[in-house]
């Protein structure tokens, strides 16, 4: 004891214990390394909370993940004595388009692709010229920019918008495709087509482990924080610290001091190796070591605002509404960025004869919806319940919470080229420190179990066979 400061060592200390931070510890733990968890907030989960609401089973965060890398079915096999993977029902596979004034599927073959009312003639007639297209050669060209120059205007409209407004919140004339969606980079610049690319890649062999990312989507039965309770008994409540406020790291010697304040006392933690995940906005108070021109870099990083509202109705006269959800272009000028069906989708969820249902609004065009009022919010749910969902109007809401992130989900826009060549330069100059979560290498729950993975194991590596750390 020195100073009156509470001390300790560890092998890897990760700060923040959302979704990657917990998986990497999960992991980390199991390869027995010594490791801590710093974590602000009195609880963990990051976004990722449930919430019972008499009959109805919330998410404040995250409704569902897709199973796109096999690290989210090995991680789910790991936890599987506290925590069950729960697959949403075929008939969830489903999705709707809002169009005029009601939802529309979307095609999901050639026979529904030639019908559909949601693109124009002249758009589907074009897609049979779409794989004798030359590829982009613009490094920067945004999601929308390519879909229009290899699809049409209206397969924007009326599906890449949407599912952008689903998925990020964002705007696809902002998204740059190389970050926003690498995959579909990758297929036209390696393929020349998404066509031909798609092709190519399901006459791929596939190793079994690599058969175990079946695409289907995915949550914790019973509710993600589920998940979230399983990682944390995994990891061990001794290995985690909550409430840890003013957080900062600092090297010293070969190894990382991290002070930070519990219940205003102050403590330090002497670390061989630091593993952030925490927000860009975070991260100029967490490292003030590094120079200001590539904390701004990193710090620029724009988030867009989401309010979800969940919706619980104990009976809805029949009105059933088998599919994952429903999602609105832009162009279409409703209040609403989409609605999720999560009773449709998983087990008890909501009553028999009911719904659970989450509302998603704001994002990057509204940022100023954010500061509507609580019963403003209520009346324009009410509103797509009956006028979107065709619920009888005598049928209202019996359960309904508000969820507001300000701060929601990270814009991998043009900036983000100067982000991560930031991010590679830091790790470079202070091997040892980490600097990982949504800030890079995608958003969506796969992304975040993949990442954590791969850092347990990277980190795993680095601290093997290295001598026991010295206290402070």
């Amino acid at each position: 004891m020195t100073n009156g400061q509470e001390e300790r060592t560890a092998d890897v200390v990760v700060i923040g214990a959302g979704l990657t931070g917990l998986t990497a510890a999960f992991h980390l733990k199991r390869k027995g390394c010594n490791v801590l968890v710093l974590e602000k907030e009195n609880r963990i989960g990051g976004q990722i909370q449930t919430h019972r609401t008499g009959e109805f089973v919330m998410e404040s965060g995250p409704n569902t993940g897709v199973v796109s890398c096999p690290e989210v079915a090995e991680l789910f096999q790991l936890l599987e004595q506290d925590c069950d993977m729960e697959y949403a029902r075929e008939s969830s596979k489903r999705r709707l388009i809002w169009k005029g004034h009601t939802f529309r599927d979307l095609p999901s073959g050639l026979v529904s692709g030639l019908r559909t009312p949601l693109f124009t003639w002249r758009d589907k007639l074009r897609l049979l010229g779409e794989p004798f297209r030359a590829k982009g050669t613009h490094a920067n060209e945004t999601v929308g920019e390519l879909t229009v120059r290899r699809l049409g205007r209206s397969y924007l409209d009326y599906a890449v918008d949407p599912f952008l407004s689903g998925v990020y919140a964002g705007d696809p004339m902002r998204l740059v495709t190389r970050f926003a969606l690498p995959k579909l980079y990758r297929l036209e610049q390696n393929h020349g087509s998404f066509i031909r690319g798609a092709i190519a890649k399901s006459k791929e062999p596939k190793s079994e482990r690599d058969r175990l990312a079946t695409k289907k989507v995915f949550s914790a039965r019973g509710g993600l924080g589920n998940m979230v309770e399983a990682l944390g008994k995994g990891i061990g409540a001794e290995q985690m610290v909550l409430g840890a406020d003013n957080i900062t790291v600092n090297p010293n010697n070969g190894g990382w001091d991290i002070v930070y304040k519990k219940n205003g006392h102050p403590q330090t933690v002497r670390g061989r190796k630091v593993l952030t995940t925490c927000g860009a906005y975070a991260l100029p108070a967490l490292l003030p070591f590094i120079d200001y021109e590539r904390m701004a870099a990193i710090s620029a990083l724009a988030y867009a605002p989401v309010i979800q509202v969940s919706v619980g109705i104990k009976d809805t006269r029949g009105v059933h509404c088998a599919a994952f959800g429903g999602l609105v272009p832009s162009c279409e000028h409703q209040n609403v960025l989409g609605i999720l069906f999560p009773s449709a989708c998983f087990e008890e969820r909501a009553p028999q004869k009911g719904a659970l249902l989450s509302f998603f609004m704001g994002g990057v065009r509204h940022l100023e919806w954010m500061e509507k009022s609580d019963e403003e919010l209520k009346g324009m749910v009410d509103d797509a319940l009956h006028r979107m969902l065709k619920l009888p109007e005598d049928v209202h809401a019996d359960a309904i919470r508000i969820f507001r992130h300000p701060l929601a989900i990270p814009q991998y826009e043009k900036s983000s080229e100067q982000r991560y060549a930031a991010i590679e330069s830091i790790e470079r100059q202070y091997p040892g420190l980490f600097l990982a979560g949504n800030i890079k290498g995608g958003i969506g729950m796969a992304d975040r179990i993949r990442q954590g993975t791969e850092m347990a194991s990277l980190l795993t590596l680095q601290t093997a066979g290295q001598p026991p750390l010295r206290e402070c």
